[in-house]
């Protein structure tokens, strides 16, 4: 394999950003982090009733626990772009499974949760805690 065409120096001591912080360069706060709240709120709500008005995938008591528990990790932003995708996949078996007249909504719903797993979780997240960027304050030297 060739060498590429340029080289990314790391300061000494410097690390890899961390899975989730590659992922998104920034977490917006303001109203696009509102926007994203709102539109990770949408999403989980949709994957609970989607998940239990169809009863498509829905067929014990932990498969339910498992969308709430997705549902409840996409409220508070937590692991959001796993989530998002995971509520992709199921929306989608949901409309392999069910059929019917719903389709239109169905499809709209995995494209909200594709849409979340792009733009990222935003400022008012779990995720930003854990995995933001932080401000380091050096103190002066003598």
């Amino acid at each position: 394999m060739p060498n590429p065409p340029f080289e990314v120096a790391l300061p000494s001591g410097a690390e890899y950003p961390s899975p989730v912080q590659r992922l998104f360069s920034m977490f917006p706060a303001g109203t696009a982090g509102a926007a994203l709240l709102i539109l990770r709120s949408t999403v989980a709500a949709t994957l609970v009733v989607d998940g239990t008005a169809h009863w498509a995938l829905v067929t014990s008591l932990w498969i339910l626990l498992g969308f709430a528990v997705i549902a409840i990790f996409l409220c508070l932003g937590l692991l959001t772009p796993y989530c998002a995708v995971a509520t992709c996949l199921l929306e989608l078996g949901v409309l392999l499974t069910a059929g019917g007249c719903d389709q239109f909504h169905v499809v709209i719903s995995i494209l909200d949760g594709a849409t979340l797993a792009v733009l990222g979780p935003g400022a008012y997240s779990i995720d930003a805690r854990i995995f933001g960027r932080r401000l380091l304050t050096l103190p002066p030297r003598r």
